[in-house]
């Protein structure tokens, strides 16, 4: 199969679950070409991006330099006048209307995609996240064929809601093919805003069970406990509440550390913190890091918490990835009653889960763990083992080509 993915800039070391896909696609055999917004160009990326040239296909929407910038204009007049006219005005109006920050000017974004994509055909065309599904809709009317595919991750069924209008999707309902939830609690949305129940497939986003490798949890004489977090340093992760935590947790064990893994808008805020309730001495940030990083963390942690929290712009997560992938090495984990979350951890079979800014929630699962040691290889065993059975990527990624091949059979 020929596959498109469309997503917003790449490569984004958050967003492993989409390289994860690809990665597994071209190793089934399939061609896949990925149009994105811009490089990030954050300087670290992960090793599977160079391991599988990744980026020998890779298009940018926005263009990079200056021949590139007159090729556009030439060919974007030619589709101007071939394929815009296909397009009813209110469509253009409702597609420019949209306010999410993290896409560029979406009727920007609709011309270049179009550019790009002229002389080719795809069987697929795979648009991550919600606001990308509408352009992909977009794309349809005017005339580039193949299966449209959109897949829901999180802020796009929440915060991007709230800033929009409730059928800001009613279009892409309508004229999508396939809707791919990342968990249950998003299909529920997703069906409360009218989706048709018959067009959606809830699929997971895997992890790599080669790369996560289990290992029993074990106090070693005269080393920390290690308490670890991953994630992008931004509010839906709920750092600050977790920090505040360590502060009380740090009163009774002063042999811990808490490390702090991801890049955000938030850090200088969330360093502030850390000084003003004096826990410098164990709390550290590492900045954004790649997948082989993440690995040696997950393996050298005890413990690992995510408190998420509903964001003050309405921003929720599905099941974080980096959950996934601390109980594939068999850590303990702690997180909140939000989002998705619930589907990824069974309640004080692998983990805690409590309620959304509950620091004295938080500090009770944090010191339980810390004094119960013995608890830990039955917990990590379980985690594993639920991770093996429910989201290992190369299960995952087979489905996923039976799911496209399934509607390429469908009139």
């Amino acid at each position: 199969m020929k596959i498109a993915y469309i997503v917003n800039s790449f490569p984004e070391l958050s967003e492993t679950f989409i390289l994860n896909r690809i990665i597994g696609l071209l190793k089934m055999g399939h061609d896949v070409e990925i149009f994105a917004e811009c490089d990030p160009k954050r300087g670290t990326v992960h090793s599977d991006i160079e391991r599988y040239s990744i980026m020998e296909r890779v298009h940018y929407c926005l263009p990079q330099n200056i021949t590139q910038f007159i090729q556009y204009i030439l060919k974007g007049i030619w589709v101007i006048i071939i394929s815009f006219p296909k397009i009813p005005i209110r469509l253009l109006k409702s597609l420019n209307k949209l306010k999410d920050s993290r896409t560029a000017p979406p009727l920007l974004k609709l011309l270049s995609l179009r550019i790009l994509l002229l002389n080719k055909k795809f069987d697929i065309i795979h648009c991550s996240f919600g606001q990308n599904g509408i352009i992909g809709v977009c794309l349809k009317k005017i005339g580039v064929p193949g299966k449209y595919v959109t897949s829901f991750h999180g802020f796009d069924i929440s915060s991007f809601i709230l800033a929009n209008e409730n059928d800001v999707y009613k279009d892409l309902f309508l004229n999508g093919d396939l809707f791919l939830p990342a968990c249950d609690h998003i299909k529920r949305k997703l069906v409360n805003l009218n989706c048709d129940e018959k067009k959606i497939v809830v699929h997971h986003a895997g992890i790599d069970l080669d790369k996560f490798m289990y290992s029993e949890r074990k106090i070693r004489v005269g080393k920390p406990i290690r308490i670890l977090t991953i994630g992008r340093l931004v509010e839906v992760k709920g750092h600050k509440y977790a920090i505040k935590a360590m502060a009380e947790v740090a009163k009774r064990y002063k042999d811990i550390e808490y490390i702090i893994a991801g890049e955000g808008l938030l850090r200088e805020e969330l360093e502030k913190l850390v000084l003003q309730l004096g826990i410098s001495n164990c709390v550290k940030f590492l900045g954004a890091v790649n997948q082989d990083k993440a690995v040696k963390l997950y393996q050298q942690a005890h413990i690992f918490i995510l408190p998420s929290v509903t964001a003050s712009d309405g921003d929720t997560e599905a099941t974080p990835v980096v959950l996934t992938e601390a109980l594939a090495v068999g850590l303990p984990a702690i997180s909140t009653h939000h989002g998705g979350i619930p589907e990824l951890i069974i309640n004080r079979e692998f983990g805690f889960l409590v309620p959304e800014k509950n620091i004295d929630a938080l500090v009770e699962k944090i010191l339980y763990l810390i004094e119960h040691p013995e608890l830990w290889p039955e917990m990590g065993r379980l985690g594993r083992k639920f991770v093996e059975e429910n989201f290992d990527i190369k299960k995952l990624n087979t489905r996923l080509a039976e799911i496209y091949k399934s509607l390429l059979c469908k009139k």
